[in-house]
């Protein structure tokens, strides 16, 4: 599992790329990933196309995201899905919270 983050160039994006499994294992990691940097992004992007499994402590970390970026205002995309972690976002609603392609 590694988790990085990288800024859009005029800093009002911040892409979060996920490989590996997103799971309890990642909870530090990826809070780190939007928590320590030095600007505040409009809008958080997560890659999850090197995701291969995702289970409820990772959806439980991307409902802390969007509390941090905004709660209901909060402008995130999930992006990159394989069937499988389309399918589990799918069967938890998250197209309610999210933006997902």
């Amino acid at each position: 599992m590694a988790i990085t983050s990288l800024p859009s160039a005029d800093g009002q994006e911040l892409n979060i790329f996920i490989e590996g499994r997103f799971d309890f294992g990642a909870h530090q990691e990826f809070r780190n990933a939007y928590e320590r940097i030095n600007f505040t992004p409009k809008r958080y992007v997560i890659d999850l196309q090197g995701t291969t499994y995702i289970d409820s402590s990772a959806l439980g970390m991307l409902l802390l995201l969007r509390d941090h970026a905004g709660g209901e205002h909060a402008q995130i995309r999930l992006i990159h899905c394989n069937p499988d972690v389309r399918k589990i976002l799918s069967i938890s609603n998250f197209e309610q919270l999210f933006h997902i392609t």
